[in-house]
């Protein structure tokens, strides 16, 4: 062979080298069974094997990888479509791009984000020309979270659902609810979904559901960060410009959307209320770290296959909607982190403005009565022969009904390792005390609360009040101190102070000091107490007074001399003692850097 022959022969081998490298082959086209029967879902399995073929095929732009556990004992998986070929959180910031964080299979008896997320990253790996749109923005999924409850697979657990034939189960290994455990995090799951999030620190953040309740005609409804809670301006900036855009754009899609249809009355006629997204709950909790979340809640009675088809256009209308909207996305998340880690204020709770509503165009089905084919009484139905479309009240603005001065620093006993361990999990910039200290410390004792029974593993305190006294206290070499100078501020908050409605207070971690350790023998107290109230004038004053305008009081000898105890030095100090402290300043304190 000549050499002319060889070394052309030499180019055209290394040029092929070379568009292979750079250019992989494209993926053989696969199907999930969604595609062959519209009412299947994948399994768990088979939905990670779809993960692992499209990593495979694509790994310059994609990749898939293993990330904590969950109490099944599996992991999570977290997939990353970035078309620049980063993969790391912080140099994806860094670059300017925008975070999505798509969720799947909370509840994974509603799965159909699990089958529309491959669908649509099947699209985009696939067609070179939809990777336009993806310049600017890098997509995070997590395409099983529930893994516990997706492995327990049935068909009659979710007996308000239209398909799909079998599905997973709500529940995860423990019988959580995973949407209530955000916060708390007794989960595995949850715990390393905490820490994915704060790794990643999403702009956007979605997470695929369908509804319970009422009948109507459509399949997509929506709950979206309540953007009173929002930080400004990233509430404005949802109201005004991001929700005005996707219902439009969903409607030309041909899949009209209506908020979540959550009605104070039996029927949605009378109109519909805005949902107030505790930190329990996911969009809650990303709300914590401003970021916009949304909850698709497709509706039960619609077949499946246009549940997995709408779940699928609502996720690429938010893509598209963060593509056209790249420097507002920024700007506005740039100022809300600005005023979390600088306001001296924050919001722990709020209350429907009831006086505040907006009008919706509402397309219904009439709701009827006709006699139970089981009881004989009337019974609630809706023909869907009878289809209406009216106006209704729309309430979904809420104004703050709890507030708390942020303190400059809060220290923590190193005791409640639950709680700091949280806190790292959640990448909270803490320092240790070096030595020990005696501190003037703003402290919170526990007066009253109202307790639910048997909710989601605990005993949950709500209707918190509390008393305030600034007390000496001696702190140890190793506790915990936490600057409220950071972007965790209002994770901080809603956390630490007690009476925010899910504060780790609530949620039973401190339940410890609700409960007397030492007391006393009546008939032992008695001369102790005759003898104090002898040497204290003012509290037998108090002690009379009380007894002339309580008769109930005045007739109950052991309250009376529980009364005394509790004025007495003998009484425990630190009986319902919060035990997290509140500095104004740290001042000259010794910690660790």
């Amino acid at each position: 062979m000549k050499k002319s022959t060889l070394l052309l022969l030499a180019v055209l081998f290394a040029t092929a080298c070379n568009r292979h490298i750079n250019h992989p082959p494209k993926m053989a086209h696969f199907s999930i069974p969604f595609e062959t029967n519209d009412n299947q879902t994948l399994t768990y399995h088979e939905a990670i094997a779809c993960y692992e073929k499209m990593a495979a095929a694509y790994p310059q732009i994609f990749q898939l990888s293993k990330v904590g556990s969950t109490d099944s004992g599996e992991p999570l998986h977290v997939a990353v479509l970035n078309t620049s070929g980063e993969f790391d959180p912080e140099k994806i910031r860094q670059s300017g791009k925008r975070i999505l964080l798509i969720n799947n299979g909370i509840h994974p008896g509603e799965p159909e984000g699990i089958d529309a997320t491959i669908l649509l990253l099947r699209d985009y790996l696939e067609k070179p020309e939809w990777q336009k749109t993806l310049e600017h923005l890098a997509i995070v999924i997590i395409p099983v979270y529930n893994v516990d409850g997706c492995l327990n697979r049935g068909s009659f657990s979710r007996a308000n659902q239209d398909g799909p034939e079998a599905y997973g189960f709500r529940g995860n290994a423990r019988n959580y609810d995973l949407n209530r455990d955000f916060l708390k995090c007794d989960s595995r799951n949850a715990r390393t979904f905490n820490q994915i999030f704060t790794t990643w620190l999403p702009d956007i953040f979605v997470d695929n559901h369908t509804s319970n309740g009422a009948d109507y005609q459509y399949t997509m409804t929506l709950i979206a960060t309540q953007h009173n809670k929002l930080e400004a301006p990233l509430g404005a900036f949802l109201e005004n410009i991001m929700l005005p855009e996707l219902y439009a754009d969903m409607k030309d899609r041909k899949w009209e959307m209506i908020p979540y249809v959550d009605s104070p009355k039996e029927t949605p006629d009378s109109g519909i209320v805005g949902f107030c997204d505790y930190g329990r709950y996911s969009t809650g909790y990303a709300a914590l770290w401003n970021t916009i979340g949304f909850m698709p809640e497709t509706h039960m009675l619609k077949p499946f296959k246009d549940r997995v088809w709408s779940t699928y256009h609502f996720m690429d209308v938010v893509i598209k909607f963060m593509a056209r909207h790249i420097p507002e996305i920024r700007d506005v998340r740039a100022k809300a982190w600005e005023k979390t880690r600088s306001k001296t204020t924050f919001d722990l709770d709020f209350a429907m403005d009831q006086k505040k509503q907006d009008l919706i165009t509402f397309k219904g089905y009439e709701a009827k009565y006709k006699p139970s084919e089981v009881s004989g009484l009337p019974r609630l139905w809706y023909d869907r022969s009878a289809p209406y479309e009216k106006q209704i009240p729309y309430y979904n603005h809420f104004k703050p009904s709890l507030s708390v001065a942020k303190p400059a620093a809060y220290v923590i006993p190193q005791a409640w390792e639950h709680v700091i361990e949280r806190l790292k999990i959640n990448g909270v910039a803490m320092k240790r005390l070096t030595q020990d200290v005696e501190l003037e410390a703003e402290t919170y004792f526990i007066k009253d609360f109202k307790t639910r029974n048997g909710w989601e593993g605990h005993y949950y305190h709500s209707g918190v009040t509390l008393e305030k006294k600034m007390l000496k206290r001696k702190f140890s070499k190793g506790d915990v101190v936490v600057l409220t100078n950071q972007n965790a501020n209002r994770y901080l908050l809603e956390t630490l102070e007690p009476n925010a409605p899910d504060s780790w207070f609530a949620w039973n971690f401190f339940e410890p000091i609700l409960m007397q350790k030492e007391y006393f023998s009546a008939y032992v107290f008695e001369d102790l107490a005759a003898q104090f109230l002898k040497e204290n004038p003012t509290v037998k004053a108090e002690l009379d007074a009380k007894r002339s305008t309580d008769a109930e009081f005045a007739n109950d000898a052991a309250a009376q001399l529980d009364w005394v105890y509790r004025k007495s030095p003998w009484y425990e100090p630190t009986h319902r003692m919060y035990p997290v402290a509140r500095l104004a300043d740290v001042g000259s304190l010794p910690l660790s850097e």
